[in-house]
């Protein structure tokens, strides 16, 4: 158990006042900073598809779940960041939350610039291995090339983002993101049709866009106004010991269950490829609607995260599981209401993408499975969450391995070889949701007892 240390204040307090209240404005800005990230990818999938033709469309939309691979451990390590710094706001402690700040800022940048490389140079060799199709496969490369480019970019951001969470400051994201999701849909307009650079112009786009989000969220940190003790400064960067080794510990993990999703998504893209590039396309579509309904519920798991972390550094016991609770309801809610408006009127949706009926009606496909399945996904996320905010990432991680990737693996080789038929392919997510979120839920239940 983490130990709690001196005192200071924070200007906002996650553990007083009612919970339900402030679970849902917490979190109401953050929906709309995930769907803003959301929305650098959908406006490349929707330009490209639009303006560049279905060929492009399908390049663009095979590389998603190799994307989320480099993404996800970012975005996992930003989750390491958070729950450490919400854990020493909450325990009051200045001279360890100034530590964790600017050590967590140094493996931020590492790990950043490590993926971008690693993704350059792999780019081609691990497109080819999850059997991309061959009239796609050269767009997809060009795409996640440039793509690559701006992994730095997203680590700063996650990084920043993280804090000022932590903080319980979520409006600025918002704001910074909803500037950088502007410049990119008019980036992506601009290099699509007046340059004509297809895949290479909507991937350039989202880099440049990545990169003024990531300037514009380090301006307040810098100048550590109504941020209590948070002030981050270039003077003050230094790897402590302790705080790396514990924000490696929370985040590495939490990256990783991003990765193993990834891998286990990555079969059943290769599965998806199985079939023609119209269902390919189709499915690259609907999977943006996926990542819509997703997004916005991980908004509840940031808050339940958040809150968990400094509720655990203040010792508020019976916050951490009434804060669990409430995220995890408010995640559900909100995800069956998406998802089924998303199905009703998915047609419509998905002419967003593409004009073709053929991939529309694949889209569809997809979407048929997909409604009824996320709602149960918010047990699994939300449960990972609130153990992520305890501090504890290692066994849910090789839960996740065990219940999604192991199983999902399986269910391609063995359900999926059988039956062939893309509805077979989709329901392994509602199977593997169910499983990890039970064995999930048990793990947290016995931690949370033995605080």
């Amino acid at each position: 158990m983490l130990k709690a240390k001196s005192s200071t204040a924070c200007d906002r307090d996650l553990t007083s006042g009612p919970l339900f209240k402030a679970i849902l404005f917490y979190s109401i800005p953050l929906i709309f900073s995930n769907l803003l990230q959301v929305l650098f990818n959908i406006a490349d999938i929707a330009v490209v598809g639009r303006f560049a033709g279905s060929l492009a469309l399908g390049s663009v939309g095979s590389t998603s779940q190799l994307l989320f691979l480099f993404t996800g451990l970012l975005m996992g390590l930003g989750g390491g960041v958070n729950v450490i710094v919400a854990f020493y706001i909450g325990s009051k402690s200045k001279k360890d939350l100034d530590e964790a700040l600017h050590s967590s800022f140094i493996v931020s940048m590492i790990v950043g610039a490590v993926l971008m490389v690693g993704g350059f140079l792999l780019a081609r060799p691990v497109l080819a291995l999850i059997r991309t199709k061959s009239e796609l496969l050269d767009g997809a490369v060009i795409y996640f090339k440039i793509y690559m480019l701006g992994m730095p970019g997203v680590a700063l951001y996650n990084y920043g983002n993280a804090v000022l969470s932590a903080a319980g400051d979520t409006k600025r994201p918002l704001y910074y993101l909803s500037l950088a999701g502007i410049i990119n849909i008019i980036l992506n307009l601009f290099f699509v049709i007046v340059c004509h650079l297809s895949c290479a112009g909507v991937a350039l786009a989202s880099v440049i866009s990545q990169y003024v989000s990531a300037t514009l969220v380090m301006i307040p940190l810098i100048r550590g106004r109504d941020l209590g003790d948070i002030k981050f400064s270039f003077r003050c960067l230094h790897l402590h010991r302790e705080k790396t080794i514990r924000i490696l510990k929370i985040g590495i993990p939490a990256g990783m269950q991003n990765a193993i999703f990834a891998v286990a998504n990555t079969f059943i893209q290769v599965g998806v490829n199985s079939f023609d590039a119209v269902m390919v396309a189709g499915t690259a579509a609907g999977s943006n609607l996926d990542n819509i309904i997703y997004s916005a519920m991980n908004a509840f798991y940031i808050a339940c995260a958040t809150f968990i972390g400094q509720n655990y550094g203040a010792g508020n016991k019976r916050r951490i599981l009434h804060s669990m609770l409430i995220a995890n309801l408010y995640a559900f809610l909100l995800g069956a209401g998406l998802s089924s408006t998303m199905f009703i009127f998915g047609p419509q949706c998905l002419s967003l993408f593409t004009s073709d009926p053929a991939v529309i009606q694949a889209g569809m496909m997809r979407l048929s499975i997909m409604w009824f399945s996320y709602p149960v996904a918010t047990f699994m996320d939300n449960t990972i969450a609130a153990s992520r905010g305890l501090g504890k990432t290692s066994v849910p991680t090789v839960i996740v391995l065990l219940g999604s990737c192991l199983f999902r693996i399986v269910w391609v080789y063995t359900i999926f070889a059988w039956f062939g038929t893309i509805q077979s392919l989709f329901l392994l997510y509602i199977f593997s949701w169910t499983i990890t979120a039970l064995a999930e839920i048990i793990y947290f239940v016995r931690e949370y007892r033995k605080i």
